[in-house]
């Protein structure tokens, strides 16, 4: 098993979708994979290629939370209330600018000893954040 620090390490691209590079759900997604050997939403990789396609496809699911609680309780993972390194979490985070500010969205990252390690358009960042929800990886 590749440890954390070697999975942020990996030349990650952004790529909606998760075809030939990774966005910030698929990232985590892969990381659950290194982990446990499953992938909790592999039936969507190559499902959509837009930031519109991908949201279609969470709001379906009932939202964010909802698609990894479902995804990651499908695998036995449940919720923990102190993520650990490895752990994945939901972190606010900002993903556009308008002209009314900074866009925040709640975005998948995962637990990097006190940061949260999220996936960027330049690849992955590691930052500090306060987490709405975690579930328990490692």
């Amino acid at each position: 098993m590749t440890s954390l620090s070697e999975y942020a390490a990996l030349p990650h691209r952004w790529v909606w979708g998760g075809m030939g590079g990774d966005d910030c759900t698929t990232f985590c997604a892969r990381w659950v994979e290194e982990v446990t050997g499953t992938n909790p939403i592999g039936n969507f990789i190559g499902t959509y290629s837009t930031r519109e396609e991908a949201n279609a496809i969470i709001a379906l699911l009932g939202g964010i939370e909802r698609m990894i609680d479902d995804g990651l309780a499908r695998m036995g993972i449940s919720r923990t209330d102190d993520p650990q390194p490895g752990d994945i979490g939901l972190i606010s985070a900002p993903v556009g600018f308008e002209a009314s500010g900074i866009t925040q969205k709640q975005i998948p990252a995962i637990r990097f000893g006190p940061l949260w390690l999220a996936m960027s358009a330049r690849g992955p960042v590691a930052k500090q954040a306060t987490h709405s929800a975690a579930w328990r990886i490692s």
